[in-house]
């Protein structure tokens, strides 16, 4: 061998500190025997001779060799020397001891095991190693085994197999992967949670609105009266009592036509009934849109926030074209927004609905500006300037749409005279401040903090995935919340530049339908990243909600004309003439029994003397004509118009042409009053 391994007796236990030994014999060249004839002991030691008649020179560092002096005799085969026991021993020992001091600890791979059961001779190999004739040699590893496979021809290599590394046990069930904000990212899941959260706001919202109980309105009264007197016309040329388009707010063959439509089939609660769907789906499309727009969390607060404001309540069990109007903005909002990343003319979808709720109701046309905004802003992240010509596109549409309807409608004197020219009132701008800030404040001031919180960071910390590429930029952002918020500011300013409040309570709705998503998005900063502060959004909700009931129950409380109308049905026919307070009431139900112009209101009037042929007007003239005896029966309660009540009641004083025939009381949130009707003796 040209790479001599240390020698197996220098790793003697004994002199490694271990208590087992063993025998071992080493000659370089030659045979090396332990036996002396046929009686050779078996030492318990380790022990090792060496045969030399000279000196004897113990191995030093690294490569061990065996001087023999001239005169050694070498052990041979009949004349053999044998040390004393004791002798051989010590010589032994300390030869080892020395070169166990120098050598360094020798590095080897693990020591092959050898069976004990084996019977047989040793015997030297001429490679200088030792085979165990009848014994098993066993080696634990592949290089060990590869170093003694060659001359080792019992060689056999037992591997022993690593333990087995303890797993993790699988629990039973494996939560799924879900998306750090599932309420952010349109999964299934999401979706299906939404749309149940949103289902259970719009019964929130059906049942708000159902809760309120009461006759007929006098708006009411007017828009489904008049509706069956146009809806003649069409079908048969019937001549209008009045015209109604002269001073109507809204087209009169657009929705008293349907309103009328519905009343002859499911009477008035029929056609409050389509008020509330109207109501409903309008709040249906403000949550895709917003959805849209943000995120399905602020989508969720839009509509939570819209559905219990009054305007919103009272709306929904209305029989008035008001929410038939909210529902056609709603529409037209939505298809801008859904359209943002189509072609430029994709978004005329949204001019026909934005076209028939300036034809529904005139006052909707103050919003047709902010659809027309709308359109430009959420264009300009994907088109740039080209989102100008979106809004182009949009505003000409519409006003197409507009001009064609004018020309095949006629005149609308209802357009100045209810809307542009509206005559100036006398209400101060601070009430209307004030009720406009009770109405809608709380979902505007959510909308306002929610247009600051969206300027100042795009999206929450619960999305830490998207870059700031993914979220519009900072100008586009504070536009929207700019043109989103400040519309609910529109009808308060309008009115208060009018000096009128009348239908404030409803209008305001309007405004709040355009803040709402904002709102939403407020409602979800508040509550903040992964539900932080739900207490938060549970109780803005809440007072939503509680201010909501309270002020919506005010507003829809009006007097309950049943009484009145089952004691008038006995005095009237088709030839009298009636003055009634909130004429437009009996109007509606006693239509079976008289006609529209029978009934004379109690707002103004003109009237020429019997006697005097004097030309009187005002309360004047509804003075002289009580006093001559012009009506039949007079119906007055004093709470729509006391002037006029005063004159009527002085005209009464000593009047030998009435009798009072009935007192019906009757109870609103402004207090007890009752209806007082005369009758002509």
């Amino acid at each position: 061998m040209t790479n001599r391994r240390t020698p197996t007796w220098a790793e003697d236990s004994e002199l490694r500190g271990g208590g087992h030994e063993r025998p071992y014999a080493y000659e370089q060249g030659n045979q090396q025997a332990y036996d002396q004839g046929n009686h050779q002991q078996q030492y318990q030691g380790q022990q090792q001779a060496y045969g030399q008649q000279g000196n004897q020179q113990a191995y030093g560092q690294g490569n061990q060799q065996p001087h023999a002096q001239a005169g050694q005799q070498q052990y041979g085969q009949g004349h053999q020397q044998s040390y004393p026991q004791a002798q051989q021993r010590q010589v032994g020992n300390e030869s080892l001891r020395q070169y166990v001091q120098n050598a360094p600890p020798p590095v080897y791979p693990h020591h092959p095991e050898y069976d004990e059961g084996g019977a047989g001779g040793r015997q030297l190999t001429n490679t200088g190693t030792w085979r165990f004739n009848g014994r098993t040699s066993k080696y634990l590893d592949q290089a060990t085994f590869q170093i003694y496979a060659p001359f080792d021809p019992y060689a056999q290599l037992t591997a022993v197999e690593p333990e087995p590394q303890a797993q993790e046990e699988k629990p039973g069930y494996t939560l799924p992967e879900v998306p750090e904000s599932a309420w952010s990212v349109d999964t299934r899941r999401s979706k299906l949670l939404g749309r149940a959260v949103l289902l259970f706001i719009l019964l929130v919202q059906a049942g708000l609105s159902l809760r309120l109980k009461g006759t007929a309105f006098q708006d009411e009264a007017l828009y489904v009266a008049s509706g069956h007197y146009e809806l003649a016309n069409l079908l048969h040329g019937t001549k209008l009592p009045v015209d109604f388009a002269a001073y109507f707010s809204g087209h009169p063959k657009l929705y008293p036509v349907l309103a009328a439509v519905v009343d002859s089939q499911f009477g008035l609660t029929g056609v409050r009934l389509v008020s509330l769907a109207f109501m409903l789906a309008s709040t249906g499309l403000l949550y895709s849109l917003t959805r849209r727009l943000f995120n399905l969390r602020a989508a969720l607060g839009a509509a939570a926030l819209f559905s219990v404001i009054q305007s919103t309540s009272v709306l929904g069990n209305f029989a008035t074209y008001d929410a038939a109007a909210v529902f056609l903005l709603a529409l037209a909002a939505w298809a801008v927004v859904r359209t943002d990343r189509m072609g430029a003319f994709a978004v005329l979808l949204a001019a026909p609905p934005a076209a028939l709720a300036f034809g529904v109701k005139y006052a909707s046309g103050l919003y047709l500006p902010t659809l027309v905004l709308l359109a430009v802003v959420t264009a300009h992240r994907h088109r740039g300037i080209g989102a100008l010509w979106r809004g182009v596109v949009l505003g000409a549409g519409t006003v197409v749409l507009l001009g064609v309807g004018y020309y095949f409608s006629g005149p609308l004197g209802g357009i100045s005279s209810t809307t542009t020219d509206r005559a100036k009132g006398q209400d101060t701008a601070a009430t209307m401040l004030q009720h406009s800030a009770e109405w809608g404040g709380l979902v505007f001031l959510a909308a306002l903090g929610g247009s600051i919180a969206y300027v100042i960071r795009g999206r929450m910390g619960e999305m830490p995935w998207i870059g700031d590429t993914a979220t519009p930029g900072r100008w586009r952002r504070a536009s929207l919340g700019l043109l989103l918020t400040g519309t609910a500011l529109l009808a308060p300013a309008y009115q208060i530049h009018l000096q009128t409040e009348i239908s404030l309570y409803k209008h305001v709705g309007f405004g709040l339908l355009f803040a709402a998503p904002m709102a939403g998005l407020g409602m979800a900063r508040l509550v903040g990243p992964h539900f932080r502060h739900p207490q938060l959004g549970i109780l803005l909700y809440s007072l939503a909600l509680v201010f909501g009931m309270v002020q919506a129950q005010r507003a829809y409380s009006f007097p309950d004309s049943t009484e009145m109308i089952a004691y008038m049905r006995k005095v009237v026919d088709k030839k009298g003439e009636y003055l009634a307070e909130e004429q437009e009431v009996p109007g509606y139900y006693l239509r079976d029994k008289t006609n529209w112009t029978q009934w004379q209101n109690s707002y103004f009037m003109d009237y020429q003397g019997k006697k005097d042929k004097k030309q009187y007007s005002g309360p004047e003239a509804f003075r002289q004509a009580v006093r001559e005896g012009h009506f039949d029966a007079i119906v007055m309660h004093g709470g729509v118009s006391p002037d006029t009540f005063k004159a009527v009641k002085e005209g009464l004083k000593g009047n030998s042409h009435y009798r009072l025939a009935a007192v019906l009381p009757f109870t609103t949130s402004s207090g007890e009053r009752a209806y007082r009707i005369w009758v002509k003796r």
